[in-house]
């Protein structure tokens, strides 16, 4: 499972959602939390802390998508394997697809409950 001093990115362009994500992490006992609200300030946040252990990420957003960011990490090195995990509301199948296709880790569909997250976590840490 991941280390629940793990530093991880929360990526959504409402406050809202940031806070919600955030409480459902505090409540499973994760603290290191980093915030953005699009994907060039995501990037600019992995480049201050290079120790991220895990984004979990919205796909609409300003300036930068989700699924732009998703690309781009993806085409560097030190971020081909970093964990992701879009939280969206996009549930069409061919989108689903297209995150997978871009190396999207695991996939949330909102509204999601606290035991969703935990069990996306799981998933994503168990191997």
């Amino acid at each position: 499972m991941l280390p629940k001093s793990a530093t991880i990115l929360i990526v959504d362009d409402h406050q809202a959602m940031r806070r919600t994500v955030a409480d459902i992490m505090r409540m499973l006992g994760y603290f290191n939390l980093h915030y953005a609200e699009d994907g060039l300030m995501a990037l600019d946040k992995l480049k201050e802390n290079a120790a991220t252990e895990l984004v979990l990420l919205d796909w609409n957003m300003s300036r930068m998508s989700g699924l732009e960011f998703l690309r781009e990490i993806r085409s560097i090195p030190k971020y081909e394997k970093l964990p992701v995990i879009m939280v969206t509301a996009e549930a069409e199948q061919e989108l689903v697809v297209e995150a997978v296709s871009a190396g999207v880790t695991n996939y949330i569909v909102k509204p999601f409950t606290p035991i969703t997250l935990e069990k996306k976590l799981r998933e994503v840490f168990s191997s």
